[in-house]
């Protein structure tokens, strides 16, 4: 099964891509979240060209787990991409994604400055591989 990573931005939405066996999370390059509807185009386009079966959008939750007008968002965000890409779409808690993805890169040797451009695919691809890794373990 191919999936893609989504981590809602309002400006910046990051985005990973499974490999073929869904095994490994890659970070594609962002792309520009101010307008849903083109946004959902442009995710649209991706799910065709790459034979992708799955959406995994993050889920955006308070530290102690209750939502936001974040969370609302999100929901609302899977519920048309759903609808107009006719793929299955599935929530899931991201929040410790950036941080992680900003040790990653740090520790890959990407600088603040540089890595400002990448971390919202880097916390896709966190969250992406997170939600392969479960999934792998409960189908085990």
């Amino acid at each position: 099964m191919r999936a893609v990573g989504v981590d809602l931005g309002t400006v910046r939405v990051g985005i990973a891509v499974s490999d073929e066996l869904g095994l490994l999370a890659h970070p594609r390059p962002h792309l520009d979240g101010r307008d849903r509807a083109a946004l959902i185009g442009e995710l649209c386009r991706l799910a065709a060209a790459e034979g992708i079966d799955l959406f995994v959008v993050g889920l955006p939750t308070r530290l102690d787990g209750r939502e936001s007008a974040s969370t609302r968002r999100a929901r609302s965000f899977a519920v048309a991409l759903a609808e107009r890409s006719g793929k299955r779409v599935e929530l899931t808690d991201e929040r410790w994604t950036t941080v992680e993805a900003r040790r990653r890169l740090r520790e890959g040797g990407v600088r603040e400055r540089q890595g400002r451009q990448r971390i919202d695919s880097a916390a896709a691809a966190v969250l992406l591989q997170a939600w392969m890794d479960a999934h792998r373990v409960e189908a085990s």
